[in-house]
C-alpha cells in the first residue's frame, strides 16, 4: 500500500549517471508536490554538477562516502526517504537514522530494510529485466508521487555553455563549427568498452562524410582511454584536458553537438534529457534496461552471442567478442540516419 506524501522527504539518488538522469522526472514531481514542504536529495558529490544548473540545485544534499550521508540523515531528521538508489548501503543508512517511511526497490537483499517496497519482477528465480525508469516511477508511486512523463530533463545555463565553448575553441572547434563528442569510457568496467580502434574509425569517417569533429570527452580518470581514441584517429579528434572537465561543462558540450558518440554510459542519458542525437554502443547489457527515452537514441549491439548479455564488469570468457565483433560501419550506419533525420 502506498503512503501518503510526506512532509519531509529525503530522495536519495542513485550512484550513476545515467540512472540519475533517468531520476529527474521523479526529483522534479517531488518538488512539485505541495504536499511536501522540505524536500532534500541527497547525491554523491561527484554526480552533483549535472544537477547544478537546474531547479533542483537548491535541493541537492552533497556528500563523498558513508558518513556525510549519515551525518546529512541525522541533521536532517526527513519523515520519509524515498530511495533511487539500489544499494544496500543506502538502505542501511536510511534506517539506522530511523527514518519512519523507507521505500525503495526490494533489491540487493534489503527488503528487510524498507517499510515500503516494489518487488521487480522475476522468472525462474531471476529478476525479469525491464526499464530502469519504469522501475523508478514505480518507487516513487509508493510515497503518491505521480510522475506523468519519463522523458529526463537537464539545464544548461548560459555561462556553462560559454565555458564549454570556450574550452572547445581552444581545441581547434571554433563557434558554430559542428561537431560530435565522443565519449568512449565507462566507469562500470572494462565490459563495456568498445575498442579505442572502432571509435577511431567511426570518428574518422563521419568527419569524411559529413564533416563533423570529434570532441573527446571523459572522466579524468579515462584519459587514457580519450588518448589511445585520440592517437588511432586520423581526423585529429579534438581533446579537453582532464583537470578542465567535468559534468556540468559536458551536458554543455552534449548540448552544442550535432550527435553523441557513446559507449553503454551516463552520457547517453545526458544526450536523451537534451534531445540530441546519440548513438550508443552495447555489449554485455540487457537492452531491456535502458529501454525509454529513444527518440533521439540508436542502440547498436550484435545479436546472436550465447554469452550475452552476461552484466559482468570484465568479459569473464576473455574474448570481449559482443564488442570486439560489432564493426564500426554499422554504429556508422546508424549515425548518418538519425543525421539525416535531424537535418
Amino acid at each position: 500500500m502506498a503512503a501518503a506524501a510526506p512532509r519531509s522527504l529525503w530522495i536519495r539518488a542513485p550512484n550513476w549517471l545515467g540512472d540519475l538522469v533517468m531520476a529527474t522526472p521523479i526529483l522534479a514531481a517531488a518538488a512539485a508536490e505541495p504536499r511536501i514542504e522540505r524536500l532534500w536529495i541527497g547525491v554523491r558529490r561527484h554526480l552533483a554538477p549535472v544537477l547544478e544548473d537546474g531547479p533542483l540545485a537548491d535541493r541537492l544534499v552533497r556528500f563523498r562516502g558513508a558518513g556525510e550521508e549519515r551525518a546529512a540523515l541525522l541533521e536532517r531528521r526527513p519523515e520519509a526517504a524515498l530511495l533511487l538508489s539500489n544499494s544496500f548501503g543506502a538502505a542501511l543508512r536510511v534506517f539506522r537514522a530511523r527514518v519512519p517511511v523507507r521505500a525503495g526497490a526490494a533489491l540487493s537483499a534489503r527488503a528487510p530494510l524498507l517499510t515500503h517496497r516494489v518487488i521487480p519482477p522475476s522468472r525462474g528465480g531471476r529478476r525479469v529485466p525491464i526499464p530502469t525508469a519504469h522501475l523508478l516511477r514505480d518507487v516513487a508511486g509508493l510515497l503518491g508521487l505521480q510522475v506523468p512523463s519519463l522523458e529526463p530533463r537537464l539545464h544548461v545555463a548560459p555561462e556553462s555553455l560559454a565555458r564549454a565553448r570556450g574550452l572547445a575553441q581552444a581545441q581547434g572547434i571554433e563557434p558554430g563549427q559542428p561537431y560530435l563528442v565522443c565519449a568512449p569510457g565507462a566507469a562500470f568496467g572494462a565490459s563495456k568498452l568498445w575498442p579505442p580502434e572502432h571509435f577511431a574509425t567511426a570518428i574518422d569517417r563521419l568527419w569524411e562524410t559529413r564533416g563533423l569533429r570529434a570532441l573527446l570527452c571523459g572522466a579524468p580518470a579515462e584519459s587514457p582511454i580519450l588518448e589511445a581514441v585520440q592517437a588511432r584517429a586520423k581526423s585529429r579528434p579534438a581533446l579537453v584536458p582532464a583537470e578542465q572537465r567535468d559534468l556540468r561543462l559536458l551536458s554543455a558540450w552534449i548540448q552544442d553537438a550535432a550527435l553523441l558518440l557513446v559507449g553503454d554510459s551516463g552520457p547517453r542519458w545526458i544526450a536523451a534529457a537534451l534531445r540530441v542525437p546519440c548513438v550508443s554502443v552495447m555489449g554485455p547489457n540487457f537492452p531491456e534496461l535502458t529501454a525509454s527515452s529513444l527518440e533521439h537514441c540508436r542502440v547498436v549491439r550484435l545479436p546472436g552471442l550465447p554469452c550475452a548479455p552476461c552484466l559482468e564488469r570484465v568479459c569473464p570468457l576473455g574474448h570481449h567478442r559482443c564488442l570486439r565483433e560489432l564493426e564500426p560501419e554499422r554504429v556508422v550506419a546508424a549515425a548518418l540516419e538519425l543525421l539525416g533525420r535531424a537535418g
